[in-house]
C-alpha cells in the first residue's frame, strides 16, 4: 500500500466516531455517545496490589528457609554474614509493612 493511500485511509474516520483531544495524551477516536477515558488507575489493572495474608505468611517462611542455610558444613563465615544481613533486611521490611498497614486507611 502506498504512503498516500495509507494517509487517506487513516484520515477518513468512521461516521459514528469523532476525534477528541485529550490533555497530556494522544488524540482519541471515540463514538459520538461515548467519552474517552481520561485516567485509568493502576489498581484497576491489578498493579500495585498486595498479596494479602498468604503473602505475609509466605515471606516468613522464606525468612525461615534463609536462616536455615546457616546450618551446614561450610567453614567460611562470610556467607553467614550475608544470610543474616538479608534476613534482617527482610524482617525490617516486614516490621515496616506491619506499621504501614496498621496506620493505613484500609488495612488489608
Amino acid at each position: 500500500m502506498s504512503e498516500q493511500t495509507h494517509r487517506e485511509r487513516i484520515t477518513t474516520d468512521h461516521p459514528a466516531t469523532e476525534r477528541v483531544n485529550q490533555p497530556g495524551r494522544e488524540e482519541a477516536v471515540v463514538r459520538h455517545d461515548a467519552h474517552p477515558i481520561e485516567h485509568e488507575r493502576p489498581e484497576d489493572w491489578g498493579w500495585h496490589g498486595e498479596t494479602g495474608r498468604a503473602g505475609r505468611i509466605a515471606s516468613w517462611i522464606a525468612i525461615i528457609f534463609l536462616l536455615a542455610y546457616l546450618i551446614g558444613n561450610h567453614e567460611g563465615r562470610m556467607e553467614d554474614y550475608w544470610l543474616v544481613a538479608v534476613a534482617a533486611l527482610m524482617i525490617a521490611l516486614k516490621v515496616y509493612d506491619f506499621f504501614r498497614r496498621k496506620n493505613a486507611w484500609r488495612s488489608q
